[in-house]
């Protein structure tokens, strides 16, 4: 099968849904392998079996922390941080907390980011601020709260509010972070045009459900 590979090495192929079986997450991990995937992105309680699948496959294994509301305490997320490491995530996307930075509480957001970084350690943090309940200036003060915490990439959505990714949120969360900070756009990509406007736009990885339709160039239906 023909397919765009270049595309398919910045996607997290993603599986978050609350009624996922193992069996979803074997085919998932399956997918992943035939395509050539970046990762799979899948909730704490299956990264082991997501780790398990993808051993020596290059595809990483990413789960999300204090997913999908944000508003768990910072000891909570480093715990569950360590423990997704031990169970062998590669990859870990958090959530901030939404209403701290709302209510103009940077310091609490820092340290809240700054635990789950020091509780990574090597592994890839990505910061997931959740724009649809953002003004432009909360997604800048986001942005750049996340880079000074040590955040390898700073994430769009987490495919679970009122809205996903944007061109215009990429491209600002771009500018924002500089060059050298990852910037993932995720939620509501459906299609490989969608797709393309977010990596010229300056998204680096894609986090999605409908990778492979995306990767051959169909379209789905999902809503992450």
């Amino acid at each position: 099968m023909r397919y765009n590979k270049k595309l398919a090495g910045m996607i997290d192929h993603t599986l978050l849904k609350a009624d996922a079986t193992r069996a979803d997450i074997d085919k998932l991990c399956a997918e992943a392998r035939k395509f050539r995937f970046a990762s799979v992105c899948v909730n704490p309680a299956n990264v082991a079996r997501a780790a398990e699948m993808l051993r020596g496959s290059g595809v990483k294994v990413c789960t999300v922390i204090g997913f999908p509301l944000g508003a768990c305490t910072s000891v909570a997320k480093a715990m569950e941080s360590r423990d997704a490491i031990a169970n062998g995530a590669d990859e870990l996307d958090m959530v901030i907390n939404v209403g701290a930075l709302k209510a103009g509480d940077d310091a609490l957001v820092y340290s809240d980011i700054l635990a789950v970084r020091e509780a990574t350690r090597a592994r890839l943090l990505k910061v997931i601020i959740e724009t649809a309940y953002l003004t432009k200036a909360e997604k800048v003060r986001a942005c750049r709260l996340s880079k000074k915490a040590g955040a390898d990439f700073v994430k769009t959505s987490t495919g679970f509010a009122s809205g996903g990714a944007t061109v215009e949120d990429v491209a600002l969360m771009r500018a924002t972070v500089g060059p050298k900070t990852g910037v993932k756009a995720s939620g509501g990509i459906r299609n490989a045009e969608t797709a393309a406007a977010m990596v010229k736009a300056g998204a680096n990885r894609l986090g999605v459900s409908a990778s492979i339709a995306i990767v051959t160039g169909g379209e789905s239906a999902s809503k992450y």
